[in-house]
């Protein structure tokens, strides 16, 4: 019992929040980056290594966020179709997070809430907090990156080590 207790409060800790739309991302970058930032000591959180089944999908994530002291937005074709996604975004801009957008098969000026999120928000307000997050995040240096002539290495790579040059500034 003390065994999973200590498990679980270690897993609760988190130093990089990865958002990413999963269909696009989830097996390429988002899985890539996690790995080698575990490898480097660094603890990130990414939904399908750091949930576990029971876990409530919301609660989980936005402690993940709140826990985290960078964050990084994987910007696909299909991030802003997702009501997740948006939300992700928003709390981490919300909370101010330091924030590494990657922008990955798309340019930060084609960003916009999908039509599927815009009939499925539950509030006007939750469509103007996604607006909000995703004009700040037009407005940060990111990395950009095209999937067909991409070095997936170099992408991991300069990732990694922007996120641990953001950790180590935050802790001065």
């Amino acid at each position: 019992m003390a065994a999973a207790t200590t498990r679980k409060a270690a897993a609760s800790t988190v130093d990089v929040f990865l958002s990413h739309r999963g269909v696009d991302t989830k097996s390429t970058v988002a899985g890539l980056l996690y790995d080698r930032l575990a490898q480097m000591g660094v603890r990130p959180f990414l939904d399908s290594r750091s949930m576990e089944p029971g876990d409530k999908i919301y609660e989980r994530v936005d402690a993940g966020i709140r826990q985290s002291r960078v964050g990084v937005a994987i910007f696909s074709p299909r991030y802003c179709d997702s009501v997740f996604c948006l939300h992700e975004l928003a709390m981490m801009v919300e909370a101010g997070k330091k924030l590494i957008p990657i922008f990955y098969d798309v340019k930060p000026a084609e960003l916009a809430i999908g039509a599927a999120v815009s009939s499925a928000a539950e509030s006007p307000e939750d469509l103007a907090r996604y607006a909000r997050a995703i004009r700040e995040a037009k407005l940060t240096v990111g990395l950009t990156f095209d999937s067909k002539k991409g070095d997936w290495s170099d992408l991991v790579s300069r990732t990694s080590n922007v996120v641990l040059k953001c950790l180590k500034q935050a802790k001065v």
